[in-house]
């Protein structure tokens, strides 16, 4: 599970924060646990994901190693989401 706060990467919307965990209503009642994730490049982006049985491909953002690694890979320039994320981890000073 992400934490709040922390930047990840959505193969939907790139690089993004964890804005939140929310509780929305699922039917019956019952709530289930969401994402408020924003996209660092665009601020008025905001997806609600599921915490749980998701779709969409969440996973912690590249250390700078990995996105090294990545950037050398001749597929990244088809996916623009992809090399925008590494090229931010490649610049990011954390």
């Amino acid at each position: 599970m992400f934490q709040k706060k922390q930047k990840i990467y959505s193969e939907t919307q790139g690089v993004c924060i964890v804005d939140n965990i929310v509780q929305l209503p699922a039917g019956k009642g019952e709530t289930l646990p969401y994402y408020v994730l924003k996209s660092v490049f665009d601020v008025s982006k905001v997806s609600y994901i599921p915490v749980e049985n998701h779709k969409v491909v969440l996973r912690e953002l590249f250390t700078k190693e990995e996105a090294e690694e990545l950037s050398k890979l001749p597929e990244l320039g088809k996916n623009e989401l992809l090399k925008a994320a590494v090229e931010y981890v490649l610049q990011s000073k954390e």
